[in-house]
């Protein structure tokens, strides 16, 4: 019970759905891209990046001076489940 509701809760924010969908198709992006198509402070971004990554939704990978994020292929299925029923 306890993990739908960190799930759910994760999933709550709008800016968190807005990033995984915005990933969902296979794009890497960095926190400036995210930060711009979301129109919210870097801040914000890299603290909802963090906290999709700790959760094992996201992957992060340094490359070039800037860490660049993607949709983790792992998905743990209970996200994977919920992420599919509220984008599709």
């Amino acid at each position: 019970m306890k993990r739908w509701i960190v799930v759910f809760r994760t999933l709550a924010n709008i800016n968190r759905l807005k990033i995984i969908q915005m990933l969902s198709d296979g794009r890497r992006m960095n926190v400036s891209e995210i930060s711009q198509e979301l129109k919210i402070s870097f801040k914000a971004t890299s603290n909802h990046l963090a906290i999709l990554k700790n959760l094992d939704v996201l992957e992060a990978q340094g490359t070039a001076g800037h860490v660049f994020y993607s949709l983790n292929p792992q998905l743990p299925n209970d996200f994977r489940k919920t992420i599919d029923l509220v984008l599709k």
